[in-house]
């Protein structure tokens, strides 16, 4: 082989590797990606089924039910509302009434929650959950000060 070709066929094999390297990197990104959905965009069927996904709003006041580790709540923007089945230990901020984030999937109507994150303090909800409230408490887009909790600067 001429010194030429072994130059040309060793770019080949480097221009190879670092696509592979690229292909595999873009595959672990979009496997871990994980995007955010309220009940109204559940209930629109806008989530996907099947894949994991975030659930967002607030835990409906008398919603919570407990038997054991296992516990049954129902998230709500205000507008519409999703059952919840978690088999766990819930955080401490966990209440009825308070902003919630649940991880999982939805199986028949129900979203299987496989992680609960609770906000960290009484002026603070998770943005997206914050948005989502907004956007489905009035046609019209206004809402009352009282339902969303964003932290003012």
């Amino acid at each position: 082989m001429k010194p030429r070709h072994k130059r040309m066929a060793i770019a080949g094999g480097v221009v190879a590797v670092i696509g592979v390297a690229a292909a595999l990197v873009l595959n672990a990104f979009q496997s871990n990606l994980v995007f955010f959905y309220s009940p109204s965009q559940i209930a629109s069927k806008e989530a996907p089924t099947g894949r994991t996904f975030r659930l967002g709003g607030l835990v409906e006041a008398g919603s919570v039910k407990r038997d054991g580790v296992m516990v049954n709540f129902v998230v709500t923007d205000t507008a519409k509302s999703v059952p919840v089945r978690y088999s766990g230990i819930l955080p401490d901020l966990f209440k009825e009434g308070k902003g919630v984030v649940a991880q999982g999937q939805l199986h028949d109507g129900v979203f299987e929650a496989r992680e609960v994150l609770a906000k960290h303090d009484e002026n603070y909800m998770p943005p997206e959950a914050a948005e989502a409230l907004k956007q489905a408490a009035q046609p019209n887009g206004k809402m009352a000060d009282s339902l969303v909790m964003e932290k003012k600067p």
